[in-house]
């Protein structure tokens, strides 16, 4: 298992989410991505986009506008 960021702050939806299924799709399962994002819209869709492909978040952290969520990547066949 390794741990990765993505720095999605100051996109709009749907870049958030993209960005994340694009990164996902390089890791290894039981890798965890470390998402900052600044769209309020994200603490919902990433974590739907997760339930729908098999990830898991394990994590969101808000501070202010700044929101962190942690997904660990669960099959990516």
């Amino acid at each position: 298992m390794s741990e990765h960021t993505l720095d999605a702050r100051n996109i709009l939806c749907p870049l958030p989410v993209i960005r994340t299924q694009d990164a996902i799709a390089e890791l290894d399962p039981g890798d965890v991505l470390h998402v900052s994002c600044t769209d309020p819209g994200a603490i919902n869709d990433i974590p739907t986009w997760c339930r729908i492909n098999g990830h898991e978040v394990v994590g969101i952290e808000q501070d202010g506008r700044d929101i962190r969520i942690s997904v660990k990547v669960g099959s990516t066949e």
